[in-house]
């Protein structure tokens, strides 16, 4: 299997597209699919991520407001939320959920990006290009 920590930056950083993101998704086993979860959900926290990205997120995810992860996105504390989000287990709400928590990493992290990183920086996921061979599978 392919390095999840590339594969998701490269889904929020759109090197990879989301359809090939949700293939590969979709081709993980359910543990792994929950694991993959907490691993976005923890990097949308160490990216800094605020309750402010949550109309952006869904508006970039594709979701409607009326969907769990778009409504547990906009109420209470943004660590706890993400966290619950992580936690769904019906497999649709796995895949909003995936489809969303890409979204608020993509958001936070293009904030990270400009604000802290902006004259370069030490992060190997921001010096991720289309050349990675993973990109073009």
């Amino acid at each position: 299997m392919a390095d999840p920590y590339i594969i998701l930056n490269e889904l929020a950083q759109e090197l990879r597209s989301m359809s090939q993101g949700i293939e590969w998704f979709e081709g993980l086993s359910t543990e792994e699919q929950s694991n993959t979860l907490r691993l976005l959900s923890h990097f949308c926290i160490q990216a800094r991520a605020t309750a402010e990205d949550g109309p952006e997120s869904i508006r970039r995810a594709g979701l409607r407001a009326t969907h769990t992860p778009a409504v547990l996105i906009t109420r209470g504390r943004i660590d706890q939320q993400l966290g619950k989000i992580a936690s769904l287990t019906p497999h649709d709400e796995r895949l909003k959920s995936f489809r969303l928590l890409i979204a608020v990493l993509a958001v936070a992290d293009e904030r990270r990006r400009e604000r802290f990183c902006s004259d370069g920086c030490g992060h190997a996921w921001h010096r991720l290009s289309v050349d990675t061979p993973e990109a073009s599978a």
